[in-house]
């Protein structure tokens, strides 16, 4: 547990926890806990049963804002990609007058930018970190969506120049990581518009303006993530006709040189018969003038062929 006591953007270490229960002359106190503090930070700060049982399931919670009489309990997502890979990460946030204790199960990195935003904006309320931490949250969000447009042009440039069975592995998961992410957005775009829209005493009025540019950039993130959910479907569609492309060359291939082989074949057939009298038998250039026939209907066909660009 890390306790910090944090005034205009000055961080004051405090050893004892017992002194948080009195409301300092100028600034607020910041907890950053694990869920295995809670046990002593509950009785403390009279912290709600449900919302500590949140913390500690191990089950996903969604985002949400929960008003109880004297703090706010809320749960927002973290967001990294790596490997084609989303990863969300829970930070359970309870909002006091005077305190507000962070709960992860995880290390977040927008908790340790939390440390530079609050020297930097010289912050001085729990309201106005709050505020900072959602921002911070949010605009995290826009570098991974950068990412995956740039996974998803590249994708589609190798299915066009030469698809891979091992493609439709990554769309697939791509599509199953993209749904799994904007599944948990919808819920935080709703949480960061109540910040906005609700009345609520713990937050300054004057910081809901804030939150509602917060909203409108949580919009365009749900957005851009439905935007990939068609994309990706557009992909997969890319790869099923890529793949039917590539059959159609195989057999046109196959099927312009079965037809080039066809007469040569048949001349074959003609001479191996084996008749006793055949005129062309006796010819001492008989041999070379059927070769060098075949060849030659063997080349014009594919001569043909190849400006038709059927080869």
């Amino acid at each position: 547990m890390n306790i910090q006591l944090i005034q205009n953007g000055i961080l004051t270490p405090i050893d004892d926890i017992e002194q948080t229960l009195l409301a300092p002359d100028n600034g607020f106190y910041w907890i950053d806990a694990t869920p295995f503090d809670l046990s002593v930070l509950q009785p403390l700060f009279g912290l709600h049963h449900l919302a500590v049982e949140d913390c500690i399931d191990e089950e996903e919670q969604r985002p949400k804002l929960q008003v109880y009489d004297d703090h706010y309990f809320l749960v927002v997502n973290g967001i990294t990609f790596h490997n084609q890979d989303i990863f969300l990460r829970e930070i359970n946030l309870f909002l006091g007058s005077t305190t507000i204790i962070t709960v992860t199960k995880q290390e977040a990195p927008e908790l340790e930018q939390m440390l530079s935003l609050i020297r930097e904006k010289e912050i001085n309320r729990p309201a106005a970190f709050l505020y900072y931490l959602i921002d911070d949250i949010v605009d995290r969000f826009f570098d991974v969506i950068e990412n995956i447009e740039d996974l998803i042009e590249n994708l589609e440039e190798e299915i066009l120049m030469n698809t891979r069975k091992s493609h439709l592995e990554q769309i697939i998961g791509l599509r199953s990581e993209i749904l799994y992410a904007r599944k948990m957005l919808l819920p935080q775009r709703y949480l960061i518009d109540e910040l906005h829209r609700k009345e609520l005493p713990l937050i300054d009025p004057y910081l809901r303006k804030y939150f509602g540019d917060i909203v409108d950039d949580a919009v365009k993130v749900v957005e851009s993530f439905d935007t990939f959910r068609d994309l990706i479907g557009n992909l997969r569609e890319a790869y099923q006709a890529a793949l039917a492309g590539r059959a159609n060359d195989i057999m046109r291939i196959f099927t312009a040189l079965t037809t080039i082989f066809m007469p040569l074949t048949i001349v074959t057939g003609i001479y191996g018969m084996n008749f006793d009298v055949m005129p062309e038998l006796s010819s001492p250039y008989g041999y070379y003038i059927v070769l060098g026939s075949m060849a030659t209907i063997g080349i014009t066909m594919f001569v043909i062929f190849k400006k038709k660009e059927w080869l």
